[in-house]
């Protein structure tokens, strides 16, 4: 059990409240209401298994520089409280899981769970030549309502890409607001982030205009789908969350940047995803 703890750990199991709730959010708007059970169990494993497998290889892939870098040299794979074998076995299992759970969904989402899988592991290496990795980041996760849409539907259409999009920007927009945090270490060991790139201040700027746009994805999505008052009022008040995301941090102050980060985005999907689901309560 205590293993079990460190690997939750590791792979910080709390932020699945980022990715999730849009991966339910793509089902309810695919089915127009509530997916079948069995497709809402196997939508569940699949996100585990894709998250946690990021995850865990994201943790492997930067061993290294975690190691050396004061805010995280208390991981668990620096501070020696996981092996790497456990933790690529770990990986491992997650990647099986999301396979397994995408095939039980349909042929598509079997065929499109391998390039999915590579596209949210190789995000750990854009840290190393490009600024622009929190994009990348925000394409991986953007992929959660698309999936869950595809869960359902087996066919692509304009709504999940536009609010795949909208998680796109949203997910890059605090991306740079965490990596606001590592601007020093980065700048010295030769990894690339915005802020690294264009300084803090304009990194914020940048930041606020990723959200601006992920406001008006999630306002764009209510319309295409129809989903009337309720969920434009909820996605007005992301909006809201949004906005007082910025208004807590300042260039010379990131004291609250975890109430940021961590409470009120989370809020955002669980806002969203709940107004989906009661707009499309039969």
């Amino acid at each position: 059990m205590q293993r079990l703890w460190i690997l939750l750990e590791m792979i910080k199991i709390q932020h699945t409240v980022f990715a999730l709730p849009f991966a339910f959010m793509g089902a309810l708007l695919g089915a127009r209401g509530l997916p079948s059970g069995r497709q809402a169990l196997f939508i569940l494993l699949a996100m585990v298994g894709a998250r946690s497998a990021a995850m865990a290889f994201n943790r492997l892939a930067d061993h290294h520089f975690d190691a050396l870098n004061p805010r995280t040299r208390d991981r668990a794979l620096p501070a020696g409280l996981l092996s790497r074998r456990a933790a690529w076995l770990f990986t491992l299992a997650s990647a099986a899981l999301f396979i397994l759970a995408a095939g039980q969904l349909n042929r598509l989402c079997l065929w499109l769970s391998f390039p999915a899988l590579g596209v949210i592991l190789c995000y750990s290496y854009t840290k190393r030549f490009t600024a622009y990795s929190h994009l990348f980041l925000g394409a991986a996760l953007g992929l959660a309502p698309v999936a869950g849409w595809l869960a359902v539907t087996g066919s692509l259409a304009l709504t999940p890409l536009v609010l795949g999009a909208a998680v796109l920007f949203w997910v890059a927009g605090f991306d740079v607001l965490y990596a606001l945090q590592d601007e020093d270490f980065d700048r010295q060991v030769g990894l690339y982030s915005l802020p690294v790139k264009v300084g803090r201040v304009r990194a914020m700027r940048l930041a606020q205009v990723f959200h601006a746009l992920a406001a008006v994805g999630f306002v764009a999505t209510g319309l295409l789908a129809g989903l009337g008052r309720l969920y434009l009022g909820a996605a007005l008040l992301a909006g809201v969350f949004l906005l007082w995301e910025h208004r807590l941090l300042a260039p010379d102050d990131l004291s609250r940047l975890h109430h940021a980060f961590f409470t009120l985005n989370g809020l955002v999907g669980l806002v969203l995803c709940g107004a989906t689901f009661l707009s499309l309560w039969p």
